[in-house]
C-alpha cells in the first residue's frame, strides 16, 4: 500500500473523488470543443461519436493514468475539420478555448456550491463533512489545473491550437513543420524532473490567481 501511495500524485483514499472529478472534466472539456465546431458547421466529432457527455468516448489510457502519476493529464483530443468553417481562425479559436474555458466554469461552479453549502449552514448536517469538503476540493483543484494546462503553449494542447490559428499564414505553416519537435519537448516537460521547475510553479501561480478570483467574486455570500 505504501509503495502505491508512493508513486501516486493523491493519496489513495482520494482516488474515488479523482475519478468522479475526470470523468466530469475531461467529458465536458470534449464535449465543448466538439459543439462549438459542430455549430461553426464541422460535424466531424459528431459523426465520430464525440458529440456526447458519455465519459467513455473521451477517456485517454494515457492522459488519464497520468493524472493519478503526475496531477495532470488529458483526453482524447475531439477531431476538428478546418475546412468546414467559414472563418477557419475564428472558428478554430473558440474551438480551442472552449475546452479549457468549460473546465474553468466547471470549477467555478463547484466553488459556487461549496460556498453555498458554507453560507447555508447545510455543512452541519451532512454525515461527512470532511469527506464531502475534500471532494470539492479535489473537483475545484482539478478543473483549475486542467483550465491552466490545456493553455499551455504546447502541441497537442489548446494553448498552442489557439496560437496557430492568431499568427499569419506563414508562420502557422513553420509552426505546422516544426509541431512534432514541440510534441517530444512537451513529454520531456511533463514526463521528467524538470516538470518540477516549468511546470508546477506555472500551476502554482495560475491556481492561485483563479482561486483568488473565485474567492473575491463569491466573498459576499459569506
Amino acid at each position: 500500500m505504501d509503495n502505491l501511495n508512493s508513486i501516486l500524485a493523491f493519496p489513495l483514499e482520494m482516488i474515488p473523488y479523482v475519478v468522479i472529478t475526470l470523468m466530469v472534466a475531461f467529458t465536458f472539456h470534449e464535449f465543448a470543443h466538439a459543439y462549438v465546431a459542430y455549430k461553426f458547421g464541422d460535424p466531424t466529432a459528431k459523426r465520430q461519436g464525440r458529440l456526447t457527455l458519455n465519459p467513455i468516448a473521451h477517456l485517454d489510457p494515457f492522459g488519464t493514468l497520468l493524472i493519478f502519476i503526475a496531477g495532470f493529464g488529458w483526453a482524447r483530443p475531439v477531431p476538428v475539420n478546418r475546412y468546414f468553417f467559414k472563418r477557419p481562425r475564428l472558428a478554430g479559436v473558440l474551438v480551442s478555448v472552449a475546452g479549457p474555458l468549460s473546465n474553468l466554469v466547471i470549477a467555478f461552479l463547484g466553488t459556487c456550491i461549496w460556498y453555498i453549502l458554507l453560507a447555508t449552514g447545510a455543512t452541519t448536517a451532512l454525515p461527512n463533512v470532511e469527506g464531502v469538503q475534500a471532494f470539492f476540493n479535489i473537483f475545484v483543484s482539478l478543473n483549475v489545473m486542467l483550465f491552466i494546462f490545456n493553455l499551455l503553449p504546447f502541441p497537442p494542447l489548446d494553448g498552442y491550437r489557439i496560437i496557430e490559428d492568431l499568427v499569419p499564414a506563414n508562420i502557422r505553416a513553420k509552426m505546422t513543420q516544426y509541431e512534432s519537435y514541440g510534441i517530444i519537448i512537451f513529454l520531456i516537460l511533463v514526463i521528467t524532473p524538470l516538470d518540477a521547475y516549468i511546470i508546477h510553479p506555472i500551476f502554482d501561480v495560475g491556481r492561485t490567481a483563479v482561486m483568488n478570483m473565485f474567492h473575491f467574486l463569491l466573498s459576499p455570500i459569506l
